[in-house]
């Protein structure tokens, strides 16, 4: 199992080294994304990473490039292009892309608070030690021109204390999660949160607190996004999520496309993810269709249904008679569903409760 680790590099005196060294890595990656097209273009053949060797040798002299990052931006522009099946990917430039440097074993030396490549020493703050045995490691730039060296390690499985506990986890915009037990984890709304202040920058036409600003919405998101992952996986053995996606909830029209961007349910769905694999335990998307009307403990569809209908949170079931918490009953559901207690396709009766 695989866990990486980001740093950020503190030594501003190897900024412009580094935007240098990424430069050159774009006009590697422009090189292949060229020779690829080419190649499609001309005999209907797309190159491998053994293919690109031959093609890049002897440029590492003329670039000034270490030989291994060449022929790992190589194998990774062959990687790409597989997975998305294209013979041609976008084009990096320093306008349009963020700084990147792929490292391997080979290229780079890592000491307590610093990473040396090409005879640099790269120090970086250390807030919190590294795990396992060091794989490959990348130079990283984000929106604020900050550097980053993420270290990839292999770490053994872990092995967490057994809990016994089944949950199911319902995603949402009003409460990011809620738990089949009863827990709510409310989105902190980071983007409403700093709307104001982010709408009075674009105004003054201040980019580059634009970007601070967009910048602090990210990390409020991913640092939620972390303590709600830890908190879930460490409550249950089993995690059943539902498989609600932002893309459709986008496609229904005017009125959810902030809310679901807000949500970043998908984020959280990754960490739940690898976070319950190193701790051995195990995650399940499941189908949540029907979970929102359908009574937990009778099976019966008789909640609120339609767009007309969200703002009911709580109902009666027409047919048992249970009060039930919107989004609790859906986790509820969620969690049979991935269990295989499936509810049988029932209707609810023409009679009401008591009558």
């Amino acid at each position: 199992m695989y866990k990486t680790y980001q740093y950020r590099i503190k030594d501003s005196s190897q900024l412009l080294w580094l935007c240098k060294t990424a430069a050159k890595v774009n006009f590697v990656w422009n090189y292949c994304n060229e020779t690829s097209n080419k190649a499609w273009r001309n005999n209907r053949k797309w190159l491998s990473g053994f293919d690109f060797n031959s093609l890049i040798a002897g440029s590492s002299k003329e670039l000034g490039l270490n030989s291994a990052i060449i022929q790992l931006v190589a194998y990774q522009h062959a990687d790409k292009r597989n997975q998305f099946k294209k013979s041609q990917l976008r084009w990096r430039s320093v306008k349009r892309t963020l700084g990147w440097i792929p490292l391997d074993i080979r290229c780079f030396t890592l000491t307590n608070d610093a990473i040396i490549v090409s005879k640099r020493k790269l120090k970086f703050w250390k807030h919190r030690e590294l795990e396992g045995k060091i794989k490959t490691a990348s130079l990283t730039q984000n929106s604020k021109k900050q550097w980053f060296v993420n270290v990839t390690t292999e770490i053994a499985d872990k092995s967490a204390l057994r809990t016994g506990n089944q949950v199911g986890v319902d995603l949402g915009f009003k409460d990011a999660a809620v738990c089949s037990d009863g827990t709510v984890y409310t989105h902190p709304k980071a983007t409403a949160l700093y709307a104001e202040k982010l709408a009075k920058a674009q105004r003054a036409k201040k980019k580059k607190l634009v970007t601070s600003i967009h910048l602090k919405i990210k990390n409020v998101r991913k640092d939620f996004s972390h303590k709600t992952s830890t908190s879930i996986v460490k409550s249950a053995d089993t995690i059943f999520v539902g498989d609600v996606s932002s893309k459709a909830m986008i496609s229904r029209g005017k009125g959810f496309a902030k809310s679901a961007n807000c949500a970043a349910w998908g984020q959280l769905r990754t960490m739940l993810a690898y976070k319950a694999k190193q701790l051995g335990k195990v995650f399940q998307p499941v189908k949540e269709a029907w979970s929102t009307i359908t009574c937990s403990n009778c099976s019966v569809r008789s909640g609120p249904s339609g767009l007309s209908n969200l703002g009911v949170r709580s109902w009666v079931c027409d047919c048992c008679g249970t009060k039930h918490s919107r989004d609790v009953n859906a986790a509820i559901n969620i969690r049979n569903f991935g269990i295989g207690l499936y509810p049988p396709i029932m209707e609810a009766p023409a009679f009401r409760h008591g009558e």
